[in-house]
């Protein structure tokens, strides 16, 4: 599906989601919803305080006529599978899921639950929806589109630092999506005519090991590809070690700008999770989730710590000042 064609089904998604944000719906009847997150509950608190009070608007208050199950694997790849048959055996109105890996498992735990999906990258060669427009399964939601975004965060990491390279590409190997993200990043440095390293940072790796095996390398900043929890939960450790090793990082979340790195760009991820809400409401309405077109991202935020770039001796240009939409003081 071209860009194009997924714009202008995102505004007829957003359309039929839209509600005032101005005022609360009148009270719903009891509604009840899983979350499954691969982290911890303090890594998640800001996303899920935006579903609370999207829901909250839509006419659902925690305590009164709304049931949060909230699981989280800890960061524990073996409890994903776990936590999604617990969540699956509860027959719940709707559960919501964040990336490609804690999607998949989720849609493997159930085929009748509806699931609401979160920046997932590319849901249909994923095999989680039969296409945007119609998923035609049980999942509906949020497309990521990071497999565009992520070239876009390579060519804003060399414009704030150009003499940055070689760039180490922090990936997951065990996450398939990341090969893809990472062959768009090699072409896209091959056209800048730069060089990039990948770096192995999966669990079997300690994030510290990682670091040396880069300054062994020469890699002079980082990209962290997203989309992927295990990188998600590592974000703060990953942030502060290369800060302790002056290396800029880029992210896909402004999370991780906020816990030291130095930039990020994609969708927010609370905007998202208030849009996750609109699904749930539709869903608890009598929509099917095969019903609901996938919502594909238009706007991105540009997200730069400046903590950390005078920590790093940074001056960044002011071409990259005048896009930011976010700064971290």
């Amino acid at each position: 599906m071209s860009k194009r064609c997924r714009t202008v089904m995102f505004f007829a998604v957003a359309g039929l989601l839209a509600v005032p944000l101005a005022e609360a719906q009148p009270p719903r009847e009891s509604l009840r919803v899983g979350v499954i997150e691969f982290s911890s509950s303090a890594l998640r608190e800001s996303s899920q305080q935006a579903l609370l009070e999207a829901l909250r608007l839509q006419g659902y208050v925690e305590g009164k006529n709304l049931v949060l199950e909230r699981r989280y694997a800890e960061g524990r790849p073996e409890r994903v599978g776990e936590v999604a048959k617990e969540l699956a055996a509860m027959r719940l109105d709707a559960i919501v899921s964040t990336c490609t890996p804690t999607t998949l498992s989720m849609s493997r735990a159930t085929q009748t639950t509806p699931i609401v999906m979160a920046r997932v990258a590319d849901p249909v060669s994923s095999g989680l929806v039969s296409s945007f427009a119609h998923p035609g399964k049980n999942v509906t939601g949020l497309s990521s589109q990071f497999e565009d975004v992520a070239p876009k965060m390579l060519e804003l990491l060399l414009e704030t630092v150009p003499n940055a390279t070689p760039v180490g590409v922090v990936l997951n190997p065990g996450n398939s999506i990341h090969k893809v993200f990472l062959g768009e990043v090699e072409r896209a440095a091959r056209a800048r005519g730069v060089s990039i390293l990948p770096v192995d940072m999966g669990l079997k790796v300690q994030v510290v090991d990682a670091f040396e095996i880069m300054k062994r390398q020469g890699v002079a900043s980082l990209l962290v590809l997203p989309d992927d929890p295990v990188l998600l939960h590592r974000r703060r450790v990953i942030a502060e070690v290369a800060l302790r090793n002056r290396l800029p990082s880029f992210f896909g979340a402004r999370e991780a700008v906020e816990d030291g790195g130095l930039m990020s760009y994609g969708a927010s991820m609370s905007e998202t999770y208030r849009q996750v809400a609109y699904y749930v409401d539709r869903i608890a309405k009598g929509a099917k989730p095969a019903n609901l077109p996938v919502q594909q991202p238009t706007t991105f935020e540009l997200v730069i710590n400046l903590k950390t770039t005078k920590a790093l001796g940074i001056r960044v240009p002011q071409s990259v000042l005048l896009r930011v939409d976010r700064v971290i003081e």
